[in-house]
């Protein structure tokens, strides 16, 4: 059906007015700055920065030996640290769709099997050593720090991230944890569906550790990657003169990515949003709730043109100034350049896995004068923008809606796994 926002988001909506930072989704906090030792971050304590705060001698963690596998939990030995290394109680991880799309065997690359999966993770410092001082930020590091860990790192040092540093992105020898660093290899802790991760910047120089604010929830630290991503995606249009404040946004998908694209559109300054996906439950109430103008379920507008014809009712004039494809559908793309105005900007984000091909007419890309962008993943410094938005807006939006947590047992994961992909919840999140 097609949803308007209405009474019962009001609450929502009016702790949102009148509170949007500046375009890019920078910062814009004048008692705050990256990188200061006070403020959110918290001041230094005087506690023992390599103290180890728990006792765990060993540690469990899942790992899958393939697609359509069932997940294995094992328990690891504790492991002795290195002079740059850290162990990081992992509090919250996220079930990201990629993690899915390995599962159904649909990634493109070859992965090392058996691995760990989970990305989309924070936590607390467990133990650090004492080589390892601060974050990629320059931000001091101590045991009892709350942290994120992203999954894409770029080495800075191939051609792409010295030649071409804003598609650090497209590195050519990137670190990822949770997906490319085999369970096999010692000490077996190296993806965030695990009671901690090891990180060590001796054994892989590129990884990058993103201290949080002390007062922000683990849940809300395992939502900064993906909100980067969009941030990212966002910025893109800005870039190429395709994103204004005051602009109306049309988001394609109603997942995870659309919702926290849809937040970081009206947090960079959207006039309207209106958000195309299903199912109604929990999925589009819950991008009303986050503050969606409009919701328009394709489970009501079946084709392709009912779609377009419902979207243009809603945006009115001559069509959305952007769109955000965030749904993956190979379809998705020619039907959002549809629901554009002439002149209006796509940006696909959601193909991040090969889906498959579809007949479009490029004639209408040329016709209608847009400007067509592509946004894969994000770079090192989109990261503390994605940090920084969603510790801004901390109390603007109900959170706690997109989140269902599953506890780390074989049990709790294939059931994360499965409601995910029945769409059954927004984001499932692992919590040990």
């Amino acid at each position: 059906m097609l949803y308007y926002a209405d009474s019962d988001i009001s609450a929502c909506d009016q702790n949102r007015i009148g509170q949007r930072p500046g375009i890019l989704g920078h910062p814009q906090r004048d008692d705050e700055q990256v990188g200061r030792n006070d403020g959110p971050w918290g001041i230094r304590g005087k506690h023992k920065r390599h103290k180890m705060s728990s006792s765990m001698s060993t540690i469990r963690v899942s790992s899958f030996d393939g697609p359509d596998s069932q997940p294995v939990i094992h328990s690891v030995p504790r492991p002795r640290l290195g002079d740059r290394a850290a162990l990081i109680r992992i509090e919250a991880c996220g079930v990201c769709g990629t993690d899915l799309h390995i599962l159904r065997g649909h990634w493109p690359k070859r992965l090392p099997w058996p691995l760990t999966l989970g990305h989309e993770l924070a936590g607390v410092i467990d133990e650090i050593g004492p080589g390892l001082e601060t974050d990629f930020m320059e931000q001091p590091l101590a045991v009892g720090d709350k942290v994120m860990l992203p999954p894409l790192m770029s080495c800075g040092q191939c051609y792409y991230c010295v030649h071409y540093p804003k598609h650090a992105n497209k590195c050519l020898n990137p670190t990822y944890y949770g997906r490319y660093i085999p369970f096999q290899k010692p000490p077996h802790l190296w993806g965030g569906w695990a009671e901690m991760v090891y990180v060590d910047l001796e054994m892989f120089p590129a990884t990058k550790i993103y201290r949080l604010p002390d007062d922000m929830t683990a849940m809300l630290g395992s939502l900064t990657e993906p909100l980067a991503c969009c941030i990212r995606a966002l910025n893109r249009a800005v870039a190429a003169d395709g994103f204004h404040v005051g602009d109306t946004v049309v988001i394609q998908g109603s997942g995870p990515i659309g919702v926290l694209g849809l937040v970081a559109a009206q947090e960079m300054g959207a006039g309207r949003t209106i958000v195309v996906g299903a199912p109604e439950e929990p999925r589009l109430k819950i991008c009303r709730a986050m503050g969606a103008d409009a919701t328009i379920s394709i489970d009501q507008f079946k084709s392709s043109q009912q779609r377009i014809e419902a979207v243009r009712e809603v945006v009115g004039g001559f069509g959305a100034d952007l769109v955000l494809e965030c749904s993956g559908h190979p379809s998705a793309g020619p039907e959002g350049l549809e629901m554009l105005r002439d002149g209006g900007t796509l940006v696909e984000m959601g193909q991040f896995t090969d889906a498959g091909s579809i007949d479009t007419n490029w004639h209408r890309i040329c016709t209608k004068d847009i400007t067509l962008l592509g946004s894969w993943a994000f770079t090192a410094n989109d990261i503390p923008l994605g940090i920084d938005m969603i510790h801004r807006a901390a109390d603007r939006y109900p959170w706690q809606l997109i989140q269902t947590q599953f506890p780390l047992n074989e049990a709790g994961i294939v059931e994360a796994t499965q409601v995910a992909m029945a769409m059954r919840c927004l984001k499932a999140t692992i919590v040990p």
